[in-house]
């Protein structure tokens, strides 16, 4: 199998490109390569997703800084390309906007004909946990649709009447302009690309054939999803029109921020204080982990901000085995006051080190005169 090209080769932009050179230039290359424009042409269609897999990650903060850093191999099954053109449309259609060609382009193309469409896929956001995320979790979401109308059954015509054939564009759900050497072809504004219009609507629905419902789904997941992750729930969204098939869910993860811990990668990262005296001496601690509690032992002679590390006891690897590690910095708190008694065997320890202890404070220039005797 062929290796996947750079991205910004892909896009023809510098690694150094703004959001905004970056959304540009997809626009000129899925305009190039779209497959309205292109049409039996493997070639322009395997650019056209190319262009696409590429704007994915990098318009995406996380995803761009991870693919800047390791490359390919960084984006850890995040992102695997798009396995039609209705995946590229849910998720990037609304980038050209509503009012110009590419909206003509993007937003009614899976109208034209007047045959079967795909349902507009729809998105949500998920707030997780650490542990949600680190374990895996179901989560039960409401979600709002259009689903058919039981009055007339979807079709949007009053019981006892069908939709008849489009006067205006003879059931082909678009018309064609001709402007000089060029003829346009453009959704019928009569039908909107149906290819047939309703004489008698139903009251229930108005003729749109849809209703607004509310829907609870159950969404799992999986152990080790990282923050800014998107997950597709494949037909999920709003049902087809002519027969097509469904629309997707789109469901965006957000992981709640912890009091203890920082997540970096599929490590965690957390701050331990602990005294001189266990650090000198050595000793062991029992920590927060994930899964509760764990043993962290402390190497004797340990030094400000050293990092020990507890494998196995970070985030899971998502769509792989194994886990990644906590990391604990270690802090050593200096107390500020001192009983007599500690005060004294300090002195003592510090004269079998052969240093001048005073309690008065010495100058600067004191201390750096000591330090070079």
């Amino acid at each position: 199998m062929a290796s996947k090209r750079d991205y910004y080769e892909v896009l023809g932009v510098e690694n150094s490109a703004s959001a905004e050179e970056i959304k540009k230039a997809y626009r000129k290359l899925a305009m190039n390569f779209h497959p309205d424009r292109n049409p039996d042409d493997e070639e322009a269609e395997r650019r056209f997703k190319e262009a696409a897999e590429a704007y994915e990650v990098l318009s995406h903060d996380e995803k761009r800084r991870a693919y800047d850093q390791y490359g390919h191999a960084g984006l850890k099954g995040q992102q695997g390309g798009f396995s039609s053109f209705e995946d590229i449309f849910s998720a990037f259609g609304d980038i050209f906007g509503g009012d110009s060609i590419f909206g003509e382009l993007f937003g009614n193309r899976r109208r034209r004909s007047g045959g079967a469409a795909k349902g507009t896929s729809l998105r949500c956001e998920i707030e997780l946990t650490y542990q949600d995320a680190a374990n895996g979790v179901d989560k039960t979401i409401e979600i709002g649709r259009r689903e058919p109308c039981d009055t007339c059954d979807g079709s949007g015509a009053k019981p006892g009447t069908q939709p008849v054939t489009c006067r205006t564009c003879g059931g082909r759900g678009e018309v064609q302009q001709t402007q000089g050497f060029f003829a346009i072809r453009t959704t019928c504004p009569h039908c909107r690309g149906a290819g047939k219009s309703i004489e008698s609507p139903c009251v229930e629905c108005r003729g749109s054939g849809r209703l607004p419902r509310k829907r609870e789904i159950t969404i799992h997941v999986p152990a080790g999803v990282e923050d800014g992750t998107q997950m597709r729930i494949s037909g999920e969204g709003e049902p087809g029109m002519q027969g097509g098939p469904p629309g997707d869910l789109y469901c965006l993860i957000h992981l709640r921020p912890h009091p203890f811990f920082v997540r970096r990668g599929d490590d965690l990262v957390c701050e331990v204080p602990i005294s001189f005296g266990q650090a000198a001496l050595g000793s062991e601690l029992e920590v927060p982990t994930l899964d509760g509690r764990g043993d962290l032992k402390i190497p004797h002679g340990t030094q400000p901000g050293d990092v020990l590390r507890m494998k196995g006891m970070g985030f899971p690897h998502l769509n792989g085995y194994g886990r990644g590690d906590q990391l604990v910095r270690i802090h050593i708190e200096v107390p500020k006051r001192l009983s007599s008694e500690q005060e004294e065997l300090l002195r003592k320890f510090a004269k079998t080190e052969e240093k001048r202890v005073s309690s008065r404070r010495k100058s600067l220039f004191d201390k750096v005169k000591e330090y070079f005797e």
